[in-house]
Parts: C-alpha cells; structure tokens; sequence
C-alpha cells in the first residue's frame, strides 16, 4: 500500500507541475498529462475501491479501452466546437452548416455518454454492492479534488504574473 501511495503522489504532482508548466501546451504534452491523470485516477480507484489483482486485471485493460475510444471522440467533439464557434461569428455562415456541426457535436456527446455507460456495466458486473457504492463516491471525491486542485494553480498563475485571471461577464 506505501509503494501505491508514493506512485500516486508521484503521478499526481508530475501531472500539476505539468499543467502549472505552461499555458498553450503541445499537443504531444497535453496527449502525455491527460495520460498521466488516467494513471492517477486509476491508482486512486485501485486504493479507495480496494481492487484485487484480479479484478484489476479485468477492470484496468477495459477502463483503457473505453478512456482511448472516448478521447477520439472528444477530439471531434473539441474540432467541431472550434468549427461551431466561427460559423457562429460568421454572418455569412449557412444555416444548414451550423445545423450540421450542431448535430456532430450532439452525437459526439452521445458517443462519449455511451462510453460512459458502458464502463458502468462493465464494472457492475466485477465490483461488489460496497465497491460500486466506494466507486460512486470515488468519481465524486476524485473530480471535485481536481477541480479544486487546478482552481488553485489558476488562482496561483495569475498571482505570479502568468496568466492573467479571467474576467467575468456580467
């Protein structure tokens, strides 16, 4: 347990010092933190679920699947809102065109919710009631930490002269 404690942290701060590294980050770096937080959350879900090896070996290969095919389509989710936003701004923009990439990125969102499920099913069928229920409060806990986590280095950025903070519209 010490050794998974020391790998978490280790993951966890690479993944900070990463994301507090630079604004506009790579590509390739961004491909590496969004690995390294996959990492740390499946770390933490093996310690708050408490995971045999053999429920680990059926869970992690799945869980990477599904975390794979979801990226793929984020990234067309993530194009088709870029391509949404300037047809937006575009006066001149058709409205079949804006109507078409509306619909992309509906069934982009769709395609992730599905994915979502099924790594749900997935773990119903390997976890007992009282993992389920740690594994619930798991996706809680683990996502509102870092959402407060990186709330806090955007706070610090902005105090040390990086990125200034954004403004609120009213």
């Amino acid at each position: 347990m010490d050794i998974r404690k020391t790998i978490s942290l280790g993951v966890g701060v690479g993944l900070l010092a990463s994301w507090a590294a630079g604004q506009g980050v790579p590509l390739q770096e961004r491909a590496k933190l969004r690995q390294n937080l996959i990492t740390l959350r499946m770390l933490r879900m093996t310690q708050a679920l408490d995971l045999s090896e053999d429920q680990a070996a059926k869970v992690f290969p799945f869980f990477n699947r599904v975390e794979k095919e979801k990226l793929e389509s984020q990234k067309t989710m993530s194009a088709d809102i870029l391509a949404l936003r300037r047809l937006i701004r575009d006066p001149a923009a058709k409205e079949g065109d804006i109507s078409a990439r509306l619909a992309s990125v509906k069934s982009a969102q769709e395609a992730v919710k599905a994915k979502d499920a099924e790594l749900e099913r997935h773990l119903e069928t390997h976890l007992s009631a009282v993992q389920k229920a740690k594994y619930l409060l798991f996706q809680i806990d683990f996502y509102r930490g870092l959402t407060d986590v990186l709330d806090r280095v955007g706070q610090g950025r902005g105090q040390r002269g990086g990125a200034p903070p954004v403004p609120v519209k009213k």
